[in-house]
């Protein structure tokens, strides 16, 4: 199986801790490749929407410890765009093995998007 990993610089969100900033380039494909699930939130910080949504999303991932998430502020890593074909923020893309199995953006109906992350969590995890 050929995987394709996107390079890219990002912070990761854990559980109770502000947010960690790496600055190399191979992190991004690490999160991906290294972790069952992983989910990338991209934003923009003149992005209202986004502010609103990481608080929630954050907190939902509480419930899913194995999850890790990262997060991408789109104007500090431009070539998160077309690397991921992003063409508005906020963007949810969670990735299982590797590859993309959900996308969610602009405006994310939290109680759907729990709905698709517990069932692929009790899927993976059990």
């Amino acid at each position: 199986m050929n995987q394709q990993f996107h390079a890219f610089s990002f912070q990761v969100i854990f559980q109770c801790e502000l947010l960690k900033s790496y600055t190399q380039i191979s992190m991004g494909n690490q999160i991906i490749k290294d972790h069952k699930q992983s989910i990338l939130f991209i934003s923009r910080p003149n992005c209202s929407v986004c502010h609103g949504l990481l608080p929630q999303v954050k907190d939902l991932m509480e419930d899913y410890p194995a999850v890790k998430l990262g997060h991408v502020n789109a104007d500090e890593v431009q070539e998160i765009a077309g690397s991921f074909t992003i063409f508005t923020v906020p963007v949810i893309l969670v990735f299982v093995e590797g590859q993309e199995y959900v996308r969610e953006a602009r405006i994310v109906h939290m109680d759907l998007f729990n709905q698709k992350i517990n069932k692929i969590y009790k899927n993976l995890i059990g």
